[in-house]
């Protein structure tokens, strides 16, 4: 069997997915049947022949999904048109928030290729009974809606701006594909001031970047070693 590994928004995870016999090569764009439905994503390692597809499979999962088929003009025009749903569909869902007076972040929309479904990604602090919400979004587009809660550095990521260090981009946006646990041992092992103000970034927790020295101390240092064991 041959796979190839495919994304579908900027710095997110891969996902492994049959060629289903497809010429393909990195930078196509291939439509694919996701638990979500139909989406549009690019193949980002090609092809390689693979003897145990199994141990490409997630947890309950019995095979690996096939490539539809490469994306044709018509399916990048589609996924252009969309985004039109996604907007309105993000300005009237915000509408609705503050007319039920919800206490929730609304951080995007998406709709699936055939805008079977749309979903809608916020934050907050708790749980939310979002039913009349739902209501109303599903009364407004005639489709499934889909509420998906995510953490803060999630909507950080999904959102994007300009680090507090001064780059173009946060990190999570341009090169972070999973984020590590960080904690405020970090900064205390490299010296820095423990401000929260200074030692956090957009979305209010403690900066991803806070790891990247800390692990580097962690290496090759047999004395960092010792002071970290007699804690």
């Amino acid at each position: 069997m041959k796979i190839v590994s495919v994304r579908f928004k900027p710095c997110s995870k891969l996902y492994d997915f049959d060629t289903n016999g497809l010429e393909l090569k990195p930078d196509d764009h291939v439509v694919v049947e996701t638990e979500m439905g139909l989406s549009i994503g690019k193949v980002i390692i090609g092809p390689r022949d693979v003897e145990d597809p199994s141990s490409y499979l997630k947890e309950g999962q019995q095979a690996l999904k096939k490539i539809l088929r490469i994306a044709t003009e018509e399916d990048l025009q589609q996924r252009e048109k969309n985004k039109e749903v996604e907007k309105e569909a993000y300005d009237f869902c915000l509408e609705r928030i503050r007319h039920r007076n919800l206490p929730m972040k609304l951080i995007c929309t998406e709709a699936t290729l055939d805008k079977k479904r749309i979903i809608f990604y916020f934050t907050a602090d708790g749980r939310i009974d979002f039913r009349e919400l739902v209501k109303d979004l599903a009364a407004k587009f005639k489709t499934r809606i889909e509420m998906r809660q995510i953490g803060v550095r999630d909507g950080a990521k999904a959102l994007g701006g300009i680090g507090v260090c001064g780059m173009k981009e946060v990190c999570c946006r341009t090169f972070l594909v999973n984020f590590a646990p960080i904690s405020i041992k970090m900064a205390k092992k490299q010296e820095l001031a423990l401000n929260p103000g200074k030692l956090s970034g957009l979305c209010g927790r403690l900066m991803c970047c806070l790891s990247y020295e800390y692990e580097e101390g962690m290496e090759g240092s047999e004395e960092f070693m010792l002071i970290e064991d007699r804690e």
